[in-house]
């Protein structure tokens, strides 16, 4: 990260781009187009900032982000609700373009969050086609669901979309197959997450494309990345539950349910979780500290590069 102590926050619309730079309190708007995001690199670049924050806003961000991160920029694509509650803490409430600018610069000065690995072309086509995935697999329980009461003239016409709509799962599996396969990097990583009972396909490529900072971080960061960290909920004397919230959610689903499988073929996660239902803890409190406990074996295979029958017993714990 730059020493420069300049942090820039941009706001991302679909028509143009906000940025606002600490401590010279400079403003400046851009198109949001190729245009646009050469001018707003050009001159970040001269500026070399220590650190640039922009919100998470469901894609429109990637181009900028994209090319910020070719030039060797240092980006941070944050959460919306964490600038936000930022906002209201420190009494900022009027809501504009520019206002959300200098507060997304604010946050990167006070609250210095960490520049994430760029996803690159590869990556972001693979996420696409697991979103498009999961959308199909949603198109298709819907249908099933509308056929248990549709009248005879439906029925038919409901039965050949969910053929066509399988037909049309089948082949997304495949190109998420080849795409993976086309990439040695990625080969890899998915013969190690694979070699863990209890991770299959949709797992596997859901974590390359949507976690691609496992094997880069601790237990405890990539724990709390994915939202399967407790968090205290203290005050003063009052001693709350430990609970777990924000993270990952897409990929938090995909380890649920492949903790779900691991619990009952895995035999480390079944000895751990087995053992925490013993000690008296509740089901679903055992199985998200089975999550972790997943997780964190994950991160530790991609980190040392072993595959599930190479990784000796506790070699996760030894990961600070």
């Amino acid at each position: 990260m730059s020493e420069s102590g300049v942090f820039v926050g941009i706001d991302v619309s679909s028509t143009r781009f906000d940025i606002a730079v600490r401590p010279t309190s400079e403003i400046w708007q851009a198109s949001n187009d190729n245009a646009g995001i050469g001018t707003v690199v050009s001159k970040l670049k001269v500026l070399n900032p220590a650190l640039i924050v922009i919100e998470a806003t469901g894609g429109i961000e990637v181009p900028l982000v994209g090319e910020l991160g070719k030039e060797g920029l240092p980006v941070a694509v944050v959460n919306p609700r964490q600038v936000r509650d930022f906002a209201k803490a420190t009494g900022r409430l009027a809501k504009t373009d520019i206002i959300d600018a200098g507060i997304l610069a604010h946050f990167g000065e006070a609250v210095h969050p960490e520049p994430r690995p760029l996803r690159d072309e590869q990556t972001l086509k693979l996420d696409a086609l697991i979103s498009r995935r999961r959308q199909i697999v949603e198109m298709i329980v819907m249908e099933k669901n509308r056929l248990v009461s549709a009248p005879g003239q439906i029925r038919r016409d409901i039965s050949q979309h969910i053929t066509w709509l399988e037909n049309r799962l089948s082949k997304t599996d495949k190109e998420l197959y080849n795409l993976i396969q086309a990439s040695p990097l990625w080969r890899v990583k998915d013969e190690l997450l694979r070699s863990v009972p209890g991770v299959g396909n949709v797992c596997s490529t859901t974590l390359l494309a949507q976690l691609p900072e496992l094997g880069t971080l601790n237990r405890k960061q990539i724990a709390a990345l994915v939202g399967v960290a407790p968090l205290n909920r203290d005050s003063g004397k009052m001693r709350g539950k430990r609970t777990t919230w924000g993270g990952r959610a897409k990929v938090r689903s995909v380890l649920y349910l492949s903790t779900l499988s691991a619990i009952r073929y895995n035999p480390k996660i079944k000895i751990f979780y087995q053992r925490l239902r013993d000690n008296g803890k509740a089901p679903m409190i055992a199985l998200v500290a089975s999550m972790r406990k997943l997780l964190t074996i994950l991160n530790a295979m991609v980190k040392a590069g072993t595959q599930w029958r190479d990784s000796a017993a506790g070699h996760e714990e030894g990961l600070v």
